[in-house]
């Protein structure tokens, strides 16, 4: 490098305080800066000021002198001349490369300079007139980056000044060069007073940011804070949460084999959220109804799918002995499970598994309370009625029943009370036996007890028949069952809805139902056995949770009801059934027994009025179910009728074609009557029937 050549000389006590302020580990950003302005000051041709560098290991007066001592790091200089323009697949560039060499550690890099200001138009085109320099500049040329001032600091205007630096003017223009950006002057923005900028701080990194027109979106203001974790908890409070009570009761007698469970008392879930309790919804809301008063407007409000249309009409539920709609109590207890409690139940160590586990048992506690039975262990859950009567047929019928023997069963049963026993008395060789019914489809209670004998086994009948409405005399042939030894199931699926039910008055064995017959959600349904006929059963299905310990040589069975829970069951419809149960006994059973046998009275009253209609089932007990056949119509196209005005009935053989053909016929038209049904979905049916005479 020749003497002739220009070094741009620095303000010292500017560096010092420039040092002082960074620290000295970091690189000399100015001068960095003075080399790329140099360079892309000069045009193609021209040769660029060398401009030697100091590394991190150089004192500040040593800097730029030619007796400055080695270091760790190279001194790069940019000398020669800039390359001209030609094309990217040649440009090879001839000026050495300023690149550090590999092997050698980086130094220390200041932080990113944040930038929270875009320049407004009216900015850019002050920072790109003379006055802002205080001199012409080439337009041919880019402005500045020291022009816009950008602080490298996280918070541009938090940084204070060095203290002592100078603000006396001092050339860092090579002789001959175009008049740069004078130390003096600055680019104050609204709300920003005007600063002299030292003679170091030309480097883009060093001044404030000026506030210019357009505020750059801050995102990290937008970000939430993220709480703080809680503490960890110590030994000693680690062995206080073992040692004290807690929901995770399933926990208490880990690793026991099977032995005998205690009878867990009835009542509430000991389980309440401390933290979300105040945000529970109110799922079982109590309707302060006094005996005898029944406010079935109120009611019907609390179901919202009766606000449907159908063709045009409001929706009129009148098959609800196939199923029965949904209370907002049950859809909101149905949200709340798989918002706040969902996980699988019984075998964790977390919060979401008691919680699960305790909703699921609450919810047995609500179903052995609502069937009056002794103890919630003698509630199974399965997925409906029928498959409650197969678990019974192929465990306990298996276990119980062999050749001769025989299983009794009404003529008004549902294909589930007939087609399990007939598939096992083929399987074992027994006989079934079929109670006959009179003209009406009432029991007939002498022909029933002829059928007993020794050799029976098991009798299951229908509390109320889903084909005609018929209430059977349970107690009656429960008692007549037991004079003979025989074990009896009772088909509750019908009945749950209508009106109070008590196990232990009726002494049954067994005892079935589906939920979404009583307003709960589909696919969950009970068995409820006495303890010690439960305790006999051997396990109908394998799998986990029904196990205590399992080994290749054998396995040992949990105690019932879980022995017959095998597999994840369906937690959340538990539940669910839990909040119906708990629906229905707010209202009172006998509240809705009594609401739905005056809709039966009325609504026998009034079929029995119109020409060609004939009401199949006419038993003096009966629950809300009512089968007819119309003269001249076949009973799909009476159903499609009604369903054009909204209604809807069930038309079909109801799965009791035995029941049917018992009174000639193969299909009936069946309404069904609920507690949310009132005397004007009775009229707007009878009227619809009319219109088809």
């Amino acid at each position: 490098m020749s003497t002739s050549d220009p070094v741009i000389q620095l303000d010292e006590a500017a560096v010092a305080a420039a040092r002082q302020a960074v620290g000295a580990a970091l690189p000399d950003v100015a001068a960095l800066t003075q080399m790329a302005n140099a360079f892309f000051r000069a045009l193609p041709g021209q040769d660029v000021p060398a401009i030697p560098l100091g590394g991190p290991g150089l004192a500040p007066e040593t800097w730029g002198s030619p007796a400055a001592p080695t270091s760790a790091f190279p001194t790069p200089t940019i000398a020669g001349p800039v390359p001209a323009a030609v094309p990217m697949s040649t440009a090879v560039p001839s000026f050495p490369s300023t690149l550090p060499e590999l092997g050698i550690p980086a130094p220390s890099m200041p932080s990113i300079p944040s930038v929270d200001k875009l320049p407004s138009e009216a900015d850019l085109t002050r920072l790109a007139s003379p006055d802002a320099y205080g001199s012409t500049i080439p337009t041919s040329l880019p402005i500045e980056a020291s022009s816009l001032g950008v602080s490298p600091t996280l918070s541009p205007y938090s940084a204070p000044f060095p203290a002592g630096y100078s603000t006396a003017t001092q050339s860092v223009n090579a002789p001959g060069a175009p008049a740069f950006a004078s130390p003096n002057s600055s680019l104050p923005g609204p709300g920003i007073p005007s600063q002299p900028s030292p003679a170091f701080a030309q480097s883009p990194f060093s001044l404030p940011l000026p506030e210019l027109g357009l505020p750059f979106p801050n995102y990290e203001a937008a970000l939430p804070s993220i709480p703080a974790l809680p503490a960890l908890p110590n030994d000693e409070q680690a062995q206080s949460a073992l040692t004290s009570a807690s929901s995770f009761y399933f926990l208490d007698q880990a690793g026991a084999l099977s032995q005998p469970i205690e009878t867990a008392p009835l009542g509430p879930s000991h389980y309440e959220p401390a933290s979300t309790t105040a945000l529970a919804p109110n799922l079982t809301q109590d309707l302060g109804l006094k005996r005898g008063l029944f406010d079935v407007a109120s009611i019907r409000r609390d179901f919202p799918i009766l606000n449907e249309k159908v063709n045009g009409h409001p929706l009129i539920w009148l098959d609800n002995a196939a199923t029965t709609q949904k209370p907002q109590a049950v859809i909101d207890r149905l949200s709340w499970f798989y918002e706040h409690e969902n996980s699988n139940i019984h075998r964790a160590a977390h919060e979401l598994a008691a919680r699960a586990t305790d909703a699921y048992e609450d919810a047995r506690n609500k179903v052995a309370h609502f069937l009056k039975a002794p103890s919630s262990k003698e509630i199974v859950f399965v997925r409906g009625a029928t498959e409650a009567i197969n678990l019974v047929a192929q465990s306990w019928g298996r276990r119980f029943i062999g050749k001769d023997d025989e299983i009794v069963i009404s003529w008004i049963e549902h294909h589930a009370n007939i087609v399990p026993w007939q598939m096992l008395a083929q399987e074992k060789g027994a006989r079934l036996r079929v109670i006959p019914v009179d003209n009406d489809g009432q029991i007939l209670l002498n022909e029933y007890e002829k059928l007993l004998n020794a050799r029976t086994k098991l009798v299951s009948f229908t509390q109320v028949s889903n084909a005609l409405g018929t209430i059977t005399p349970v107690n009656a042939m429960v008692q007549m069952a037991h004079r003979y030894g025989a074990k009896v199931l009772v088909d509750g699926a019908q009945a749950v809805s209508h009106m109070p039910i008590d196990v232990q008055e009726q002494d049954c064995d067994f005892f079935v139902f589906s939920g979404h017959k009583v307003f709960a959600p589909t696919g969950i349904g009970v068995l409820y056995g006495k303890q010690d006929v439960l305790a006999d059963m051997p396990p109908w299905q394998g799998g986990g949770n029904m196990i205590a310990d399992v080994t290749f040589e054998k396995t040992i069975y949990q105690a019932p009801p879980f022995r017959f829970e095998a597999g994840t069951g369906n937690i959340a419809d538990a539940v669910g059934l839990g909040a119906a149960i708990a629906y229905v006994e707010q209202i009172g059973m006998e509240n809705i027994a009594r609401w739905e046998h005056e809709l039966l009275i009325y609504a026998t009253r009034e079929l029995n009025k119109i020409p060609g209609l004939h009401i199949i089932g006419t038993a003096k007990e009966k629950a809300g179910v009512l089968s007819f056949v119309l003269d001249g119509y076949r009973t799909e196209e009476v159903g499609a009728a009604l369903n054009k005005e909204g209604i809807a009935v069930r038309s079909g053989h109801h799965c009791a074609q035995p029941t049917l053909r018992r009174f000639g016929q193969e299909t009936t038209v069946r309404p069904s009557l609920a507690l949310y049904n009132n005397y004007e979905d009775i009229d707007a049916m009878i009227a619809a029937l009319r219109r088809l005479r």
